[in-house]
């Protein structure tokens, strides 16, 4: 069953404050091509960059920007690396959570002290823009939180970092605002437990809870429960598989990426039908629902804005809460393995997480997995 939304909680309650999401690292095999991919294919914007020719000798990494949104791309330049090691296993995907926050040292003291396990300790990191200290924790499986300090420090991305410019191909922005949220896929029966870490950890609260009667068709099934910090400024559900007749998006998912990790990038927009436009123009491709979902849309979720034709011709989702409304839609996954997604999402009022749309939804996952033999 699904628990009820309580109200957003005031920051000045939380032990840990946190101000946002400051960036998000994904380690990936080519990071100039991931980078140029993120910019034409998803409208980013080149920021900053560090490799060589700042210094690094191991590694090399590639900022892009739209609004709110931060990527890094992050590859390894010789053998024998950790973060070679860790793509050799894993895939292409999401490394590092960063969270922006007043403090990073007390963050880190803090977090450490209620159980977490260390990433690294907290470093001051300097050049001629400022100052910014930077530590880290470990949360489910080899993801890594940074807790990020830059109160003294206006420079472009992180000393160290360079300015990245490309004045001749620089595709426009498609109207990506922030992360909405992030999804991490765990093992059967640790849901819970890292539900409880992020509580006691870091002082978030479980705010919503799906089981496998919300999260299920005829073959597969899941479970997810949603925690949320203070201001409501991050949000991460947290998947796990659960026992149906096949194997669910969870199970594969797990399999492929060999362990635990992001699932998918929610990242929002404030019109949903003209970034979808543009990210399918630019060659983003969507998994697809069955026509028929249409037919009853406005019986139930009501009346809403926009027309659904374009909706049904684009493949967009609806759905209702008591707050209002959300449309929502996603990629198919965005690296060789079945792993790592996006979402696209447009809250008109809605606090939820589409649990109206979940069956259809499932079940073109459960299509796409039919077709890759892994269902």
């Amino acid at each position: 069953m699904i628990e009820a939304i309580p109200k957003i909680y005031e920051a000045a309650k939380d032990f840990m404050p946190l101000l946002g999401t400051d960036y998000v690292e994904l380690y990936v095999s080519n990071s100039k091509q991931a980078a140029h991919f993120y910019k034409s294919a998803f409208g980013f914007q080149s920021l900053a960059y560090a490799g060589l020719e700042t210094g690094l000798k191991d590694r090399e990494s590639y900022v892009v920007v739209q609004d709110k949104i931060r990527l890094v791309l992050t590859s390894p330049l010789k053998s024998g690396t950790a973060i070679g090691r860790h793509i050799d296993q894993h895939g292409d995907g999401v490394k590092v959570v960063a969270l922006w926050v007043d403090d990073a040292t007390y963050a880190y003291r803090t977090a450490i002290e209620r159980g977490a396990k260390s990433f690294c300790e907290p470093v001051s990191e300097e050049d001629e823009h400022g100052k910014v200290v930077r530590s880290g924790i470990y949360t489910y499986g080899e993801t890594v939180h940074m807790f990020v300090e830059r109160k003294a420090y206006d420079g472009p991305f992180l000393p160290g970092f360079k300015d990245w410019k490309t004045p001749d191909f620089n595709p426009s922005p498609i109207g990506l605002k922030y992360i909405d949220h992030m999804v991490g896929n765990v093992e059967l029966g640790k849901m819970d437990h890292w539900v409880n870490f992020y509580e006691e950890v870091m002082g978030f609260v479980n705010i919503l809870t799906f089981d496998d009667n919300d999260i299920s068709t005829e073959y597969t099934a899941l479970m997810s429960k949603v925690v949320s910090n203070g201001n409501g400024r991050i949000k991460f559900p947290i998947n796990e598989p659960a026992e149906g007749l096949k194997r669910s998006q969870v199970d594969e998912y797990l399999d492929f990426y060999e362990g635990e990790g992001v699932q998918h990038i929610a990242v929002a927009t404030d019109d949903i039908i003209s970034t979808v436009r543009q990210l399918r123009s630019r060659g983003v491709e969507f998994l697809r629902v069955p026509d028929t979902y249409y037919d009853a849309v406005t019986d139930r979720v009501g009346e809403i804005d926009e027309d659904i034709a374009p909706l049904r011709e684009l493949g967009i989702l609806v759905d209702r809460d008591d707050e209002g409304y959300l449309l929502q839609i996603f990629t198919k996954p965005v690296e060789p393995r079945p792993t790592m997604f996006f979402e696209i999402i447009q809250r008109k009022g809605a606090h939820s997480f589409g649990k109206g749309n979940f069956k259809a939804l499932f079940e073109a996952i459960e299509r796409e997995q039919a077709l890759r033999g892994t269902l």
